[in-house]
């Protein structure tokens, strides 16, 4: 009987990653085939020409695409990087405290996640301008942090919601200093939760268009916004290549995340082997 029900289960789970390879995968199918086409015409199911002539300038330096794909992994990062700084701290408190105006903190981070971005852009744009941040990769990166804190925030929060902070007290009582007890206790615990949220805070500034369009304005070119242009212009072959390069990070983020996802945390109790 428990042979059976490990077979079923195996078997649904198979069910379920075929299907959802097959649900990722089938968008892919006509980018990757207009990037090898030579046109592309109803009714043909397939190009009659076929060529690398738009790989040839994606990969080329007059296209522009290796440099905006530099830019916007840069971006991304430092977006990432100083979520994790500001998420780590404020998840701990969301998660682990109980204070006065909780309910309002946690709206506000909300906040960016439910009013559209072009609307919270709007307001700030003129405190930009007053900085001198308008028109510059430091003002893009800080505004990719709008919608990236609060996945970051939001992911720590549930992390430390399950946290047994008696371990730190142990440590500190052996006589860790605080900055041992945060590297040897609470960072492993912790670390599939920064990971997680670190790869989804990445992906969010990676697929920003609106917010780097108005900050940056036009003279930030990262992918997204180079994948618009060449969308508008008609080049169904070059978008192709470009849409096939935009959307690997997406793929290699759902792979890590599911994999870590699956993993137990010491936040959760994986300190039991200590």
């Amino acid at each position: 009987m428990e042979r059976n029900g490990s077979l079923l289960g195996s078997s649904f789970r198979f069910l379920t990653g075929t299907v959802l390879i097959v649900w990722l995968v089938l968008p892919l199918v006509p980018l990757a085939i207009w990037s090898f086409a030579k046109g592309w015409f109803y009714p043909s199911l397939l190009p009659k020409v076929w060529s690398l002539r738009a790989w040839e300038y994606t990969f080329s330096e007059t296209s522009g695409v290796l440099d905006s794909l530099w830019l916007t992994i840069g971006i991304s990062l430092a977006a990432t990087a100083l979520s994790v700084l500001v998420g780590v701290p404020a998840g701990r408190a969301l998660g682990m405290y109980e204070f006065k105006g909780k309910s309002f903190v946690e709206l506000l981070i909300l906040a960016p996640m439910i009013v559209p971005g072009i609307a919270v852009v709007l307001g700030i744009h003129s405190i930009f301008i007053s900085m001198g941040l308008t028109n510059t990769v430091q003002g893009v990166i800080l505004v990719h942090l709008i919608p990236t804190i609060p996945y970051m925030v939001l992911v720590m929060a549930g992390i430390f919601a399950n946290y047994d902070p008696a371990y730190e007290l142990q440590a500190r009582s052996l006589g860790a200093s605080p900055l041992k007890t945060f590297w040897y206790v609470t960072l492993p615990a912790i670390m599939p939760g920064i990971i997680v949220g670190a790869l989804f805070s990445f992906l969010v500034s990676w697929s920003q268009y609106i917010l780097t369009l108005l900050i940056g304005g036009g003279r930030v070119v990262t992918l997204p916004l180079l994948l618009f242009n060449f969308a508008t212009s008609g080049r169904n072959d070059i978008t192709g290549a470009i849409g096939i390069i935009y959307i690997l990070p997406g793929i290699v983020i759902l792979l890590l995340t599911a994999k870590h996802l699956s993993g137990r945390s010491g936040a959760v109790g994986g300190f039991g082997q200590i």
